[in-house]
């Protein structure tokens, strides 16, 4: 475990506190400037020397990267190439080379801990360091740690598994925080893809990771305060959860395993879980659907992915509603270079279509068209109509079509149910050629019969994802 000692702030040998008694820092070479670092690193040049990838190392293998021209160190588990950095340190060379070929967490901590290290040097990560069990001194935890944390080797069989790498987790402290690291060897993990509870002493964090869930459950072994923060380095993949202490006393052990703790499986088997959430107000949207605004506890992070869904419980008269932890297996990467988007949706189908549309026109920069078909039986079914024609006049690539079954005389748009008509007509694309995708949502008897029909019209199954209504 790596304690951070009580100490003044600036510490005694920091930049900060040098410059405050007026004395300056290591002069730099011209051009080797913050910015000069800044350009550098978004060039596109190897700083690692790895090509991109991602390795883990062990202590020996660490130890022999200790000169200025091929220098590694260790910093709260991941390990940097500092070498391109030296000329571009403020504190100097020498400084950098005091943790050369080791862990400098410790140094680091004490020098300048307020830095964002994690993004200053993210362009010069060689991996993280390989796990390497130790027999526990207390806390009964029963099994091997790595600080004080079991280690995912002594859970699961030596046997190759099919699926991502088994995710990996840390933990290290400062007087009044207590950080967990999850490593989950995946880049573009992101914040949508954790799940934090606290609840009394017990914290559940679970990690989506592909189609499998990693899952760190441990009764703590002290008191926390009931805020946290949820933090993701998404090009390496790392999460951290900051945990703030109750009281500033060192932590001798995280605490105790808690059921399913540590393990990796598939999604598919892992079960829901539920926290109470209130009801803080509820309005009309159309005759028979209404709009609820729940507010998760304060204990509790989560984020729905788009294109997935929660279940809810609740008891009939009563002002909280559980929530679930999300389901669903739509993947972003579908969307990528994707040209002309089509959803098709029916009734409350269109719900998953509001996260899809909305992920679609500010975050995908390849995007020249989405399209919306939205079938109904009568115009008071149709959810947000105003909104929808408010966007499409706003946003050109956008356009929405209603579809009514059974319309009133002086409906003139188009009306039926989900047929080869219409589709022919709705998919039109933007180029010949063009990269397309379609989602599709409604009843089952409606979605099911629009994916046969789109694979009447060619569409391929990666082309089309049908969600569950």
């Amino acid at each position: 475990m790596l304690n951070v000692p009580s100490q003044a702030f600036p510490a005694p040998g920091s930049q900060q506190r040098v410059a405050s008694q007026g004395r300056s820092k290591v002069p730099l070479k011209q051009g080797r400037s913050l910015m000069d670092w800044i350009r550098l690193t978004k060039s596109g040049k190897d700083l690692t020397g790895l090509k991109g990838r991602l390795i883990d190392i062990t202590e020996e293998e660490l130890k022999t990267h200790n000169k200025k021209d091929d220098c590694w160190i260790c910093i709260r588990g991941l390990v940097y190439n500092v070498s391109p950095y030296m000329e571009y340190h403020p504190g100097g060379e020498d400084e950098l080379m005091r943790a050369a070929g080791a862990d400098g967490t410790d140094l680091f901590n004490e020098v300048h801990r307020w830095v964002n290290y994690e993004s200053m040097l993210k362009e010069c990560l060689v991996g993280r360091m390989a796990v390497k069990p130790a027999v526990p001194k207390d806390c009964h935890e029963g099994k091997k740690v790595l600080n004080g944390m079991l280690s995912k080797s002594q859970v699961t069989d030596t046997l190759p598994r099919e699926g991502p790498s088994s995710p990996s987790y840390d933990w290290f402290q400062t007087e009044s925080s207590v950080t967990i690291a999850i490593y989950t060897k995946q880049k573009n993990i992101n914040l949508d893809s954790v799940m934090v509870d606290l609840q009394g002493d017990s914290l559940r964090a679970e990690t989506f990771i592909q189609d499998h869930s990693y899952l760190v459950h441990i009764g703590l072994s002290h008191e926390v305060q009931e805020n946290f923060s949820v933090r993701v380095i998404e090009n390496v993949g790392k999460v951290d959860i900051v945990l703030q202490k109750r009281e500033n006393i060192s932590w001798k052990c995280l605490g105790q395993p808690l059921e399913k703790h540590d393990s990796f499986i598939p999604k598919k088997d892992t079960g829901l879980s539920y926290r109470r959430c209130q009801l803080i107000s509820k309005e009309d949207v159309t005759h028979d659907t209404r709009l609820f605004c729940l507010m998760l506890p304060s204990s509790t992070h989560l984020q729905v992915p788009v294109g997935h869904h929660v279940y809810l419980k609740l008891s009939v008269t009563g002002d909280f509603v559980s929530v679930s932890s999300p389901e669903g297996n739509f993947k972003l990467s579908k969307l990528q270079e994707v040209e002309d988007l089509f959803l098709l949706a029916a009734g409350t189908g269109f719900t998953p279509m509001v996260n899809v549309l909305n992920y679609a026109l500010t975050c995908m920069s390849s995007l020249r068209k989405v399209k919306l078909m939205f079938f109904n039986k009568t115009e008071d079914d149709i959810i947000w109509r105003c909104e929808l024609e408010k966007l499409a006049f706003k946003d050109k690539r956008f356009d929405t079509e209603f579809v009514l079954s059974a319309p009133s005389p002086e409906w003139n748009g188009k009306q039926g149910h989900v047929s080869p008509a219409l589709l022919s007509e709705f998919l039109q694309r933007s180029l010949e050629n063009s990269r397309v995708f379609l989602c599709i949502c409604g009843p089952t008897p409606f979605t099911d019969e629009g994916v046969r029909l789109l694979h009447d019209l060619n569409f391929s199954n990666d082309e089309i994802h049908g969600f569950t209504a």
